[in-house]
C-alpha cells in the first residue's frame, strides 16, 4: 500500500531537499542531478519509486542543488526528451546564437533531460518613426484603441509598422504612432507655431498675448481638446 510522503523533508548533510514535479521519475532526477537511482533510493528509504507524488519532498544526494541560470530578460525552460538548441530556436523564435549567449557554459550537444536553461526574449527591431513618436504597448492595448487615443487611423499605424501583427500585440513591444497629417492653415496675418508637449490653446494665448478665440478663428477646424505634438497652427498678430 502506497503512502503519501508530502511532509517537510529534513535531509542529511551532503544532500538537499527536492519537491517532485509533474513528469519526474527517479531516472530523470538521477540524470538531472548527476547521481544514480540507487543513491536516491538509499537516502530515501520510505520512497516508493513507482508512485512519486507531485509535491512530495525527497532528498537528492549532492551538496547543493545546481544553480539556475540567470535569465533576467527571458524565460526559464526545462529541457525535455528530444530537445536541441535548433528545435528550441524554432519553437521560440530565437536564434541558436541567442540561446548560446543566454546560456554560457551549456554544451548544446549534451543537453540533459530536466536541465534548466534560459530562453531569451525576442527583441523586435525598432521601426523607423521619422514622422511620429514611439509608443510602448500596455496591457489592454489594441490598434483600434490606439487609433482613437492618438487620432490616427488603424491603417496608418499598420503602415508605420511594417510586419506588425495587429492580433498579437505584445506588452512592452515598441511601435511607431504616426502623427496625423493636418493641412497647414493660411497665416497671412500671423506666424506659424508647432505644438509642443503640454501645450494648450490657453497657454499659447498667454505666451503670445492673443486670445483663445483669435487663435481658433485663425485655425478653422482645430480641436482645442486634441492638439497633437508637432501640429502646425497659425498664431494671429492682429
Amino acid at each position: 500500500m502506497s503512502r503519501n510522503y508530502n511532509i517537510e523533508q529534513t535531509c542529511p548533510a551532503g544532500s538537499f531537499a527536492y519537491t517532485i514535479r509533474s513528469g519526474d521519475t527517479l531516472y530523470l532526477l538521477a540524470s538531472r542531478f548527476n547521481t544514480t537511482v540507487e543513491a536516491i533510493i538509499a537516502i530515501n528509504p520510505r520512497i516508493n519509486p513507482n508512485n512519486l507524488q507531485v509535491g512530495q519532498s525527497i532528498c537528492i544526494p549532492g551538496a547543493t542543488p545546481p544553480p539556475q541560470p540567470s535569465c533576467p530578460n527571458g524565460t526559464l525552460y526545462t529541457v525535455r526528451a528530444g530537445d536541441t538548441f535548433f528545435r528550441l530556436s524554432q519553437q521560440f523564435g530565437v536564434s541558436v546564437d541567442a540561446l548560446m549567449r543566454a546560456n554560457p557554459g551549456v554544451d548544446p550537444t549534451r543537453l540533459q533531460i530536466g536541465q534548466i536553461i534560459c530562453i531569451p526574449s525576442v527583441v523586435p527591431p525598432m521601426p523607423p518613426c521619422q514622422n511620429g513618436f514611439y509608443y510602448t504597448i500596455k496591457a489592454g492595448d489594441t490598434l483600434f484603441a490606439l487609433s482613437q487615443q492618438f487620432g490616427v487611423s488603424v491603417q496608418d499605424i499598420i503602415n508605420a509598422n511594417p510586419g506588425i501583427d495587429p492580433s498579437r500585440l505584445q506588452i512592452g513591444q515598441t511601435i511607431c504612432i504616426p502623427r496625423p497629417v493636418t493641412p497647414t492653415p493660411p497665416c497671412s496675418n500671423g506666424f506659424y507655431y508647432a505644438i509642443r508637449s503640454g501645450d494648450t490653446l490657453f497657454r499659447i494665448s498667454q505666451q503670445f498675448s492673443v486670445s483663445v478665440d483669435a487663435i481658433m478663428r485663425a485655425n478653422p477646424g482645430i480641436d482645442p481638446n486634441r492638439l497633437q505634438i508637432g501640429q502646425i497652427i497659425c498664431i494671429p498678430t492682429f
